[in-house]
């Protein structure tokens, strides 16, 4: 049986932290994508940015599983 808390965990996380850095890392993202089209140099810190974009998804699909940190 699944823990609920860890459901709860992954939501307030979800909503308070993911979503502010999915945010802030989309800005960066379009910036640095366009910028690693000219120099590849910036190829490491898009990918980066495209990792926190994709941050809230992980949340949510550790929610729905109610998976634990460790």
């Amino acid at each position: 049986m699944r823990n609920p808390l860890w459901f709860i965990f992954w939501l307030i996380v979800l909503i308070l932290v993911s979503l502010v850095v999915a945010i802030v890392g989309a800005f960066f993202y379009i910036w640095t994508y366009l910028l690693a089209q000219c120099c590849g140099c910036f190829r490491s810190a898009a990918d980066f940015f495209l990792k926190c974009l994709q941050f809230p998804g992980y949340c949510a699909a550790a929610m729905l599983s109610c998976q634990s940190l460790c």
